[in-house]
């Protein structure tokens, strides 16, 4: 039986989670972490592996414990992140110089790490160091190997990492984060794009060097639809979604790993829907009672129309919601309490959306702001559906009130608009199929 809620924030967070699950406990994460079929391709034994997804989607998340496995097992994960790597690939006048900055800076980022790990000094001059040994995985085996024969003192897990090492001779390396500070610019595409080519090389030349490198959908698509040379890493993109039923289920184990039960993702994703809410009853009322489309409407299904699949929205929807129930001293989240976090969770979204994506089209709250309903279109039950020639229509209106130029110099037209607006996820493709079900389909899943 589900103890009486009081929804602090301490309750809050335990019960939904932490909004960026990197940042929540290692023990929490891993009690209510839900692993999607997207976490094994991820984890595979493969030499390259490049998550794509939105902001928000759990890429971070998925590194964190994907590499806590890792350690767990006694072998040697590293994370590399935006700081670590500053000014690699920067200011390089031809692609091929950039690409041989990358592969030198980050081998000795990640043999700095993994001598870090093991409590143990860099050399003085790792690039000397690298000429002697050839490669990375040379230069560790050889710097370790004698090491581990002196018995000089270390910690036990230092020892069984450095054996672990020496029997696998592999090392993975997590590089998350890196688009922070994107801005969609040339010289930005060509920076990723020529770290793409660079971690192709250093897993050829080094066999048991793999890297696994998060990437937003749109910082991709950039640099994949940008550079020719990016078709040779296209068979390691694995591109990171949810379904909104595994979504449910992510609410419904995080729920009840609160509760103290154990809930196996298998057996979840096998249930209904209708089956999977009544595990969130005793947290929030199971229908909204608001007057609208969504009178009388499971609460799940509500929630799942709002949250453009992806976790953190469920978690800030969920904790603001709760926080309106604690105002009130509610024992459960009730509609009056959903009703009352609508306004401040869109208007949340709207400005994710503009921050997130501002460094492409800097015009990009103008955009926003102009595709809402005018009067006309809300007194015809229009504004919020559109056909492709309304849709362009409605484009060509908004941009009479002034031009649109991504940061890459480019003009955007009426088409290069909506393909923008739906590849941030703020337009949706949509087929009404027969029966009266609607095929929605996002960026991730149909570009």
């Amino acid at each position: 039986m589900a103890p009486e809620l009081k929804f602090t924030e301490e309750e809050i967070q335990k019960i939904f989670g932490h909004e960026a699950a990197e940042d929540e406990q290692i023990e929490r994460l891993k009690q209510y972490y839900f692993k999607s079929a997207i976490f094994e391709k991820v984890a595979a034994d493969l030499p390259l592996r490049i998550v794509v997804g939105h902001k928000g989607i759990g890429k971070s998340a998925l590194f964190k414990i994907a590499m806590q496995e890792q350690r767990e097992r006694a072998e040697l994960p590293v994370l590399i992140r935006p700081d670590d790597i500053v000014g690699l690939g920067a200011h390089h006048e031809d692609f091929l110089g950039t690409i041989r900055h990358w592969k030198q800076g980050l081998q000795e980022i990640i043999a700095e790490k993994v001598l870090g790990t093991l409590g143990l000094a860099k050399p003085g001059s790792m690039e000397k160091a690298f000429s002697q040994t050839g490669k990375l995985l040379n230069f560790l085996r050889q710097t370790l190997s004698p090491y581990l024969e002196s018995k000089v003192s270390a910690k036990p897990a230092q020892v069984a990492l450095m054996k672990s090492f020496l029997d696998r001779k592999a090392v993975t390396v997590y590089v998350d984060d890196l688009d922070r500070g994107w801005d969609g610019s040339r010289e930005n595409i060509a920076r990723v794009s020529a770290l793409l080519n660079a971690l192709r090389d250093l897993c050829n030349d080094n066999i048991g060097l793999k890297f696994k490198l998060s990437l937003r959908s749109d910082v991709y698509f950039l640099v994949r639809t940008s550079d020719e040379s990016t078709d040779k890493v296209e068979g390691s993109v694995v591109w990171f979604a949810w379904t909104n039923h595994e979504i449910l289920a992510l609410l419904v184990k995080r729920k009840e790993t609160f509760c103290g039960t154990q809930a196996d993702e298998q057996s979840l994703l096998r249930m209904p829907q209708h089956d999977l809410a009544k595990f969130l009853n005793p947290v929030m009322d199971p229908y909204f009672t608001g007057e609208g489309k969504w009178e009388n409407a499971p609460i799940h299904r509500v929630l799942m129309s709002l949250v453009r699949k992806r976790p953190r929205d469920l978690v800030k929807l969920c904790t603001l919601a709760a926080r309106q129930a604690r105002d009130r001293k509610g024992v459960r989240i009730a509609t009056v309490d959903w009703q009352a976090s609508f306004e401040e969770y869109s208007q949340g979204r709207v400005q994710d959306t503009i921050n997130e994506f501002r460094s492409e089209l800097p015009e990009i709250e103008r955009l926003i702001m102009n595709m809402k309903p005018n009067r006309k279109e809300r007194q015809a039950q229009l504004g919020y559906t559109y056909k492709t020639e309304q849709l362009m229509e409605k484009l060509r209106a908004v941009m009479e009130l002034g031009r649109f130029t991504f940061r890459n110099g480019s003009e955007a037209g009426p088409k290069d608009l909506a393909q923008f607006l739906y590849k941030i996820n703020f337009l949706t493709a949509r087929k009404e199929l027969p029966g009266g079900e609607i095929d929605r389909k996002y960026f991730e899943e149909n570009r």
